[in-house]
């Protein structure tokens, strides 16, 4: 057993990118904390046998959450877990949520690794993008946080429109002169039913370019490489000993539990998700219902997801795993779908793991597809 996720379903204010789940009214919030609790105990079966490695709140915005509120999530899980000594226990959170009070009252709770949406350190991304924060108050923050804690990670969006290679080397070297050992780095997707979609439906925001975005994802690499930072996981970056593992045991495929609205869990054979919605997850567990819904992995799934998240690591896929664990079947049907992008350098075989080169990087989650197999 890895980890337990818990998602905070609540934000200030909508960003116009944003698919995830969450309401931006706080009068059920009280509630909420009391149910995800409930939850919490009601599902400490299915971890019987099991360490706690890491606790992850996400979201949402989980730093709308009171300190005194956080700690009472972290005791339940204490409570009703077995956990190991040092756990890594993150909180996502935004710059505006964070005054330096606040900072020093989770420096002194369980936890030990913050997780700050910056997106960019420019005012008008941040505008277009509709963060509840600016970019003062973004590197306030990020100088207060690095004084009480050492793990931390920040998020910075790419391939917004208009944003030139120039700029986007900028907002890297600021992230840079904070020296902090984590950065997640995503390019901007345009999600259905999103407010950014109907932005560029209606000629406001042009659409993110991928020749740009491929761009930047290669200034990205390149810079923090040249600063350091091992390349872990696509959107991935992180100095040694700083990978966060709680990402990580996703990645290579541990156990975990979600908790909340919408969060998903994974037992090795089964996958599971929450309703994505509060009104409905707070009735169900009322009366002690876990309001999900389970898929059984096929043998062609739990490939297809080892494959997926194998090729975005730097552990990469091993040949021999899948042999071993699937069958000579899928082995040789991996081979020879790969063969193409080893032939067009996009692939590469080294001791027995197949992972992208630096040039088929970008295009990982397309190469993954043509990898999988089809029930």
């Amino acid at each position: 057993m890895s980890g337990i996720y818990i998602h905070i379903p609540f934000c200030k204010q909508a960003c116009h990118y944003c698919d995830f789940h969450f309401s931006t009214s706080m009068n059920k919030k009280e509630e909420m904390v009391l149910a995800l609790a409930k939850e919490i105990r009601l599902r400490k079966s299915e971890s019987a046998t099991e360490e706690v490695e890491t606790i992850y709140f996400g979201g949402g915005t989980p730093s709308v959450l009171t300190s005194a509120e956080i700690d009472f999530l972290i005791s339940e899980v204490y409570q009703n877990y077995s956990v190991v000594e040092n756990p890594e226990i993150t909180l996502e959170a935004n710059p505006d949520d964070l005054s330096t009070e606040r900072i020093v009252a989770l420096s002194k709770s369980k936890v030990n690794r913050l997780s700050l949406g910056i997106q960019s350190f420019f005012e008008d991304d941040l505008k277009m993008m509709n963060r509840a924060h600016n970019s003062a108050e973004a590197q306030k923050c990020l100088s207060e946080a690095s004084k009480y804690f050492d793990n931390i990670s920040i998020d910075l969006i790419y391939g917004v429109p208009g944003m030139t290679n120039e700029k986007w080397q900028l907002n890297i070297e600021k992230a840079l002169s904070f020296r902090i050992p984590h950065i997640s780095s995503y390019a901007l997707t345009v999600e259905p039913k999103t407010a950014l979609k109907k932005l560029i439906q209606t000629g406001k925001v042009a659409e993110p370019n991928d020749e740009v975005a491929q761009e930047h994802f290669v200034i990205l690499v390149d810079t923090l490489t040249a600063n350091g930072f091992v390349h872990y996981e696509l959107s991935n970056f992180g100095k040694e000993n700083y990978f966060s593992k709680n990402n990580s045991a996703y990645w290579l495929g541990k156990k975990y539990i979600g908790i909340g609205p919408s969060a998903h869990s994974y037992d090795g054979i089964s996958r599971s998700w929450n309703i994505a919605n509060n009104p409905m997850y707070l009735k169900a567990i009322a009366i002690d219902e876990i309001p999900n819904e389970i898929e059984t992995l096929s043998q062609s799934d739990r490939y297809n997801e080892y494959i997926m998240t194998g090729l975005r690591t730097i552990w990469g896929v091993s040949i021999s795993r899948i042999q071993l664990e699937f069958g000579l079947m899928f082995s040789d049907y991996l081979m020879k779908q790969a063969d193409k992008f080893l032939k067009d350098g996009l692939l590469e075989i080294e001791n027995d793991i197949l992972k992208p080169t630096k040039k088929g990087k970008f295009l990982t989650d397309g190469i993954a597809s043509d990898l999988f197999m089809l029930n």
